[in-house]
């Protein structure tokens, strides 16, 4: 399975299983932006990531983390 920009709950899970030790409201959108881009199924273009895009992964990670 590919990972896309848009597949932000998929994201957070990788992201909360992998950064597990990480309180992603602390997260700066640079590295969060980094983190996504070296998911081992992430496979989309870093150019289509905006703010919006990183908000809305966080806000994820933060759910998922409830």
């Amino acid at each position: 399975m590919s990972l896309k920009w848009l597949d932000v709950l998929d994201i957070a899970i990788e992201l909360s299983e992998k950064h597990d030790d990480v309180d992603p409201r602390f997260v700066n959108f640079v590295d969060l932006r980094n983190w996504v881009l070296e998911l081992d199924d992430f496979d989309d273009d870093p150019a289509h990531c905006g703010e919006k895009i990183l908000e809305a992964i966080q806000m994820a990670w933060i759910e998922e983390m409830d």
